[in-house]
């Protein structure tokens, strides 16, 4: 019976090309693994103590000299750039025996938080060394020469980095039709020989430290068997036959994006780790992509959704329409409400993330989820944030707190593997084969051809399907939000069983990945919040709403997934159809009381963004002042004025 069913598991499972094996096999799982194993242990997971190894007097300073700067093109660029690097804005993840500061994961995401929440554009600039740059692949991978002639540069500025993977025909399909080299010899060395067309390369216009990745071709059989394949390199910017003569504009937001090109000769010893790490450039990058997808990018989404709602509420408080604040109008709340709900989701999922990386995972799923749900949630908080704030939202001017961001929104969803990509295909996709407690280990065992432990893993996912099975017909009596989460968890569980016997047609059929995906990322993101609370004990009224509206919200999902199922496919998880509950005005009304009346909430989303000499700071001038007082009057008619230019 075991031999039939290997053959018919070896003929559905998807085709995994080598990328997605060394994609499965990179990095940890955490969280994840416990939701597709239908029970989740959060308290396992401690707060960390906070750091402040990073001078806030370096931030302060850059706030005060470059905060509302356009940083390139700009005569100003070298200036900034040097500043940077000089007082090691670039040097976070490198460790201190190299001149780095080597931050906590915490404080990573804090600084690039208070940076980008004054200047999205020196956020891109600060994030990109400290994640997408060579410097975390040096300290992995590089060869003593390699780091101790790099990684000091790189730490006090000498050398600004950048890291050319993506180009006109692999984009968020990185692992595309990339630049090829092939390995040559030349004068008695070996050499590779490539013609480079890289595009959308941040910090490529000023970079003089400059990461490659390649496919190498070895046709003469001068290297070790099995080392072609995907080879990351570094070179610098002075490298005969390399051409930086032209820049991308990203809608005009001010930060450098370009192109590399040119026909060069790479010596083998530039290649990241030497000749050895030849081919195996796919896996060194899959390890080192936590950076950019788990921290960095949700820290501008942080950044731009809590200065988004921070300034919105404040402006809502005091601005008046109508006779009245526009916090009392209940269409003003309906957005608002939104706006805290993603706002908090976007806070307190970062948090525990932090928490797991700080506690030395690499989880890659996690990653996947936090860069797609961060950078669309915040693009939604300023989407209603533009509509509450109206004219003064579309019409530059010191007073606009939100346009810097509306513009910067779509890079964060775009960079790093689209958002669309990434919910339809990896989250899901990359998750069931790589977090479900069960599957890597039936998938691997057919990889290896391995039929004994093909039997014992699939024991193992019978057992746990049809345990997740019984489990999910048990209903859920209770109103406590922890227990309905716990019980959808169930539920999620034994959907993704069921989900999975489609084998590699998961891959073609993109509506129910992408639905499978926001579950699993909307439990993730109740987890989070449930966390938060345990934790630090902010709101219960906040974190019920949440969790209560993520859990309704799956609901619907579930609904709709099993209604496209057809008439036998149902039956095995017709019981997960429940009840779908109407918005309620009462908990909406409750809630902006909550945020009005409980100052924890403002506090948190208050901590990392820049208030000083700004328009944030003006409306907390005017929380203090009598509203009769004449002071009140002249900072409200202020703060109400749009930008005005004269006419030539």
């Amino acid at each position: 019976m075991y031999r039939e069913i290997f053959k018919t598991v070896k003929k559905i499972i998807p085709k995994i090309s080598n990328t997605e094996l060394i994609a499965l096999r990179s990095g940890t799982t955490s969280l994840d693994r416990e939701i597709f194993n239908g029970k989740v242990n959060i308290d396992a997971i401690r707060p960390f103590k906070k750091e402040n190894k990073f001078p806030q007097l370096q931030i302060d300073s850059l706030y005060k000299n470059y905060n509302e700067d356009f940083i390139f093109p700009s005569e100003k660029t070298d200036e900034i750039m040097s500043f940077l690097g000089k007082n090691k804005f670039w040097s976070y993840i490198i460790d201190e025996e190299y001149g780095g500061t080597n931050l906590s994961v915490n404080e990573l995401s804090s600084v690039l938080t208070k940076i980008t929440s004054f200047n999205p554009s020196l956020g891109v600039i600060t994030m990109v060394p400290n994640s997408l740059g060579p410097g975390e692949l040096l300290l992995h991978y590089g060869t003593i020469f390699q780091k101790n002639k790099y990684l000091p540069g790189l730490a006090n500025g000498e050398y600004i980095p950048c890291f050319g993977l993506t180009g006109p025909n692999n984009g968020s399909d990185a692992a595309g039709p990339i630049d090829e080299g092939e390995v040559k010899l030349v004068d008695g060395k070996k050499v590779i020989e490539i013609e480079i067309n890289k595009r959308y390369i941040t910090l490529a216009p000023v970079a003089n430290l400059i990461g490659l990745a390649f496919k190498l071709r070895d046709p003469d059989d001068l290297l070790e068997r099995g080392k072609e394949g995907i080879t990351v390199a570094l070179i610098e910017s002075d490298h005969q036959g390399l051409i930086k003569e032209s820049y991308h504009n990203p809608l005009n937001i001010g930060f450098p994006n370009g192109t590399l090109k040119g026909k060069i000769q790479i010596g083998l010893e530039q290649v990241i780790g030497g000749e050895e790490n030849c081919g195996h450039g796919w896996q060194m990058l899959m390890e080192c992509l936590a950076a950019g997808r788990g921290i960095c990018l949700p820290a501008t989404a942080l950044a731009s959704s809590n200065v988004a709602t921070y300034g919105i509420l404040n402006y809502a408080k005091h601005r008046r329409q109508f006779n009245i604040p526009l916090i009392k109008m209940e269409g003003i709340q309906s957005k608002f409400v939104d706006i805290i709900f993603n706002t908090w989701l976007i806070n307190c999922s970062i948090k525990l993330t932090n928490t797991i990386l700080d506690m030395g995972e690499k989880p890659a799923v996690i990653s996947a989820i936090m860069k797609q749900q961060t950078t669309d949630r915040g693009r939604d908080v300023l989407n209603n944030a533009m509509d509450i704030h109206a004219g003064s939202s579309i019409c530059l001017g010191e007073n606009n707190f939100l346009e810097k961001f509306y513009r910067s929104a779509p890079v964060g969803i775009t960079v790093e593997g689209s958002n669309t990509l990434t919910r339809n295909l990896i989250i899901f996709g990359q998750g069931l084969n790589k977090s479900h407690p069960h599957i890597y280990p039936v998938l691997d065992s057919i990889l290896s051809n391995d039929f004994s432990k093909f039997k014992s893993a699939f024991n193992d996912i019978v057992l746990h399907s049809v345990s997740m099975m019984l489990k999910s017909t048990v209903p859920c009596f209770s109103q406590d939000v922890e227990a309905k989460l716990r019980k959808q968890t169930i539920n999620f569980a034994h959907l993704s069983n069921i989900v999975a016997l489609k084998g590699g047609s998961i891959k073609k059929e993109q509506f129910l990945s992408a639905d499978m995906a926001d579950i699993f990322s909307n439990l993730y993101l109740s987890y989070s919040v449930l966390w938060e609370y345990k934790n630090y004990k902010t709101s219960h009224v906040l974190s019920d709403y949440c969790i209560e509206r993520l859990l309704n919200d799956n609901q619907k999902i579930f609904n709709k997934i099993i209604d496209n199922y057809d008439l036998i496919g149902k039956l095995p998880i017709l019981h997960l159809k429940g009840f779908i509950s109407s918005p309620s005005y009462k908990e909406d009304r409750k809630l902006i009381d909550e945020v009005l009346d409980n100052k924890n909430i403002i506090n948190v989303i208050k901590e990392d963004i820049y208030t000083k000499d700004n328009i944030l700071g003006k409306m907390e001038i005017l929380n203090e002042l009598d509203q009769n007082s004449e002071s009140y009057k002249d900072l409200y008619d202020d703060i109400i004025q749009v930008g005005e230019y004269p006419i030539n």
